[in-house]
């Protein structure tokens, strides 16, 4: 009898270590309140950055202005050089790269936040140096200013999504999160708006006021943050608590000492506390180390999550979704069958814009794990086309103008066909892989590695982003590889292994809290994930005695 009416009965909170704590698994956060939505979605506003720094170099390339501060107004050359053009591209990613490295370890020093306003000033240095670009050595400026902005964007797209992981509630975390992405197609917009409406002056504002624009994003997100809490999850890990109950009352709208923020606290705590045990503190070599400790075949390893985040920002830029925005507008041009290149290169951003806001809905909905799958076969399919109608009657088959130097193509229906699987692709990407990569990083690592886990990951997205960009010229440039339509069977193929890859190798982590994800992983499988539901708290099992932890699994 009394069995039943425990079951009917809602747990209450005990009080543990001061805290209040609860066995009902539901009931471990705050309800979601129009100030955490509106906090969380401002933090989303560094992806401008990315987005715009990205975005903004694609049209000033193609300004003749711009190649003749780089090349020399007496060249001749209507196109900044393979090797220039692969330079200016690929050192913003190299920037980046290091950023994020640095910024795993200075978001465990100085906090997430900070991190991230650290990371604006360095960006804003590096405008003022690309904005000299034409001043000198016009090509050491703007490669110097992309690199030291790079840098600084590093440090905002690492700890950005660090920091909205862990203030996000776990119910609309992954919504929120996206919003990263959606701001990084906002930036990619906005990027090509700017571009487009200074592409017919005949000054070199055609170049410095998209470069100049950038200080707008820089600002506002600084001076934003500076309002902000901190994140609660970092203040439990330097064990400063009342701090840390203070930033969870902001950012749930709940007094501090609410039976909710208690409960939630309760649960970071009991958690930090376990995988403390898992993961002990040691020297700044260690600790990076950490990150690729335990069995490549245990799936809740830090080695296997630390692969898991660097490959799926690997999988993310394999799509050769940079190569439409960084490339477009010269490869579009280079067909002859497209009046206005800017224009088609600013309906695929569009595109990019609006289909990203579908995500908010199905990655919580249908969760991470199949929006990646059902996104990698629909990318796959679109590259496919695209390349065998550009092999058989499309971009490739071009033909000399009157004037026997332009070359124009056969069949300009089939390079239209081209661009509309182009852009369906835009639209698979951005509503899956664009936004799930991001979400799933911020996930997956446990409290005593996520600073690192996330930067490594962002690295890695860096890294290949890189890689890309110093190749593609490489792989098209009509003095080169000159692949033409034949590099989307490379992009094509590449889209096949991240669907494959979904399906063995990424976990569902939708509606868990971090702590749950944590769990999760150490009790379950990638293709079994779906179906796990947990079972009790981490402060309940911490206060049965259920989370001591054998010496042998420890790191």
């Amino acid at each position: 009898m009394s069995s039943a009416h425990e079951k009917e009965t809602v747990p209450t909170a005990a009080h543990v270590s001061g805290l209040a704590h609860t066995q009902d698994v539901e009931r471990i956060e705050a309800p979601v309140t129009w100030k955490a939505y509106l906090i969380c979605a401002f933090a989303s506003f560094g992806g401008i950055f990315f987005g715009y720094d990205s975005g903004y170099i694609n049209g000033v390339l193609g300004s003749q202005m711009f190649v003749d501060a780089v090349e020399g107004a007496h060249s001749g050359l209507d196109a900044v050089s393979e090797s220039h053009q692969s330079l200016i591209v690929s050192i913003l990613s190299c920037g980046t790269f290091f950023g994020a490295l640095i910024a795993g370890d200075l978001a465990d020093m100085i906090g997430r936040k900070w991190t991230v306003i650290l990371g604006c000033l360095i960006y804003l240095i590096g405008v003022v140096i690309q904005m000299i670009t034409g001043l000198g050595d016009a090509l050491g400026a703007i490669v110097a200013g992309r690199l030291i902005a790079g840098i600084g964007v590093g440090f905002e797209s690492a700890v950005v999504i660090l920091y909205m992981s862990e203030i996000c509630p776990r119910k609309v975390r992954g919504a929120l999160v996206a919003g990263y992405q959606f701001c990084i197609t906002i930036g990619l917009m906005l990027a090509a708006c700017v571009v487009y409406g200074t592409k017919d002056r005949t000054d070199s504002g055609v170049y410095r006021i998209p470069i100049g624009v950038q200080f707008i994003w820089a600002i506002i997100l600084a001076s934003g943050l500076m309002c902000l809490p901190d994140s609660p999850r970092y203040f439990v890990k330097k064990g400063n608590l009342a701090a840390a109950t203070n930033s969870l009352s902001r950012l749930r709208g709940q007094d501090p000492n609410s039976e909710y923020i208690q409960v939630e606290l309760a649960e970071i705590v009991a958690n930090e506390e376990y995988e403390r045990q898992l993961i002990p503190s040691t020297t700044w070599f260690g600790s990076w180390a950490n990150c690729f400790k335990g069995s490549l075949w245990k799936a809740n390893s830090n080695l296997r999550k630390t692969i898991l985040g660097t490959s799926l920002q690997m999988m993310q830029q394999w799509t050769g979704v940079n190569f439409i925005f960084y490339y477009s507008t010269p490869f579009l041009k280079s067909t002859g069958a497209i009046k206005d290149e800017f224009l088609i290169s600013m309906v695929f951003t569009i595109i990019n814009v609006f289909s990203t806001p579908i995500s908010f809905w199905t990655v919580e909905r249908f969760g991470r794990r199949t929006i990646l799958f059902w996104g990698a076969l629909g990318m796959t399919v679109c590259q496919f086309l695209v390349a065998i109608i550009g092999v058989t009657v499309g971009f490739n088959k071009t033909h000399l103008a009157a004037d026997g130097k332009t070359s124009l193509a056969d069949n300009i229906n089939a390079v239209n066909a081209q661009i509309a699987f182009i852009a369906i692709f835009i639209f698979f990407f951005a509503s899956t892989w664009g936004p799930g990569a991001w979400i799933l990083i911020g996930e997956i690592f446990p409290l005593p590695i996520r600073s690192r886990g996330v930067g490594l990951s962002t690295a890695s997205n860096w890294l290949w982003n890189t890689i890309i960009a110093v190749i593609t010229p490489y792989m098209v440039g009509e003095n080169r590889g000159n692949l033409k339509s034949s590099v989307f069977f490379v992009w094509g193929g590449l889209c096949t292994c991240a669907f494959v890859y979904t399906y063995f190798l990424v976990p569902e982590t939708k509606g868990l809290s971090l702590e749950q994800v944590d769990k999760m992983m150490e009790e379950t499988t990638p293709r079994t994930s779906a179906k796990w539901k947990p079972t009790t708290t981490f402060a309940h099992a911490a206060e049965e005695g259920m989370l001591d932890v054998p010496a042998e699994k420890q790191v």
